[in-house]
């Protein structure tokens, strides 16, 4: 036990001592791909953001999805690419394909779909290769371009205002 928190504590410290700021360069093309980053540990609704991202013109195929949870049970069968907090190396990586394949990708815009700060999810939203990226008020300010202040339990009202926003920066 003492192990796994020094090394939650050893991922943090690497995360701090690298620049999290966030590129200010946005770039001016629509929205295409969507990448969707969310806490599963606390929010369970994710077939409700996508079809959101859906019914506002988005393609399914174009909307790739990576779950979170602090720990799956052993039977536990997840529908989406997954990882967990026993990803995380001592260095501050993660070392789930899913997870590696996912910050690869060059997204049009990455919604952190979480309102509390754990390091994997830091960690991932940190290193992704997206050109924009969304998410909660309450979570490290360096690390999105764009922040909205609502609850997470309410998708509908988080997605609402995001797209509101989209539209007036002519993203969609």
């Amino acid at each position: 036990m003492f192990l796994k928190l020094f090394k939650n504590f050893s991922a943090k410290r690497v995360l701090k001592k690298s620049q999290i700021n966030v590129d200010t360069e946005i770039s001016k093309t629509p929205i295409q791909t969507v990448g969707l980053l969310v806490d599963e540990s606390d929010f369970d609704s994710k077939d409700k953001i996508i079809s959101y991202l859906t019914r506002q013109g988005i393609e399914s195929h174009n909307i790739q999805i990576l779950v979170y949870k602090n720990k799956y049970k052993k039977k536990e069968t997840p529908d989406y690419p997954h990882f967990s907090k026993k990803d995380v190396t001592w260095l501050g990586s993660i070392e789930n394909k899913e997870a590696k394949d996912f910050k690869q990708q060059p997204f049009d815009i990455l919604i952190s779909y979480y309102d509390q700060i754990k390091t994997p999810l830091v960690i991932v939203t940190h290193k992704s290769k997206a050109n924009f990226k969304v998410g909660f008020s309450s979570v490290d300010k360096r690390l999105n371009h764009f922040m909205i202040d609502t609850d997470s339990s309410k998708p509908e009202v988080f997605m609402d205002e995001l797209f509101r926003y989209l539209k007036i920066l002519n993203k969609i």
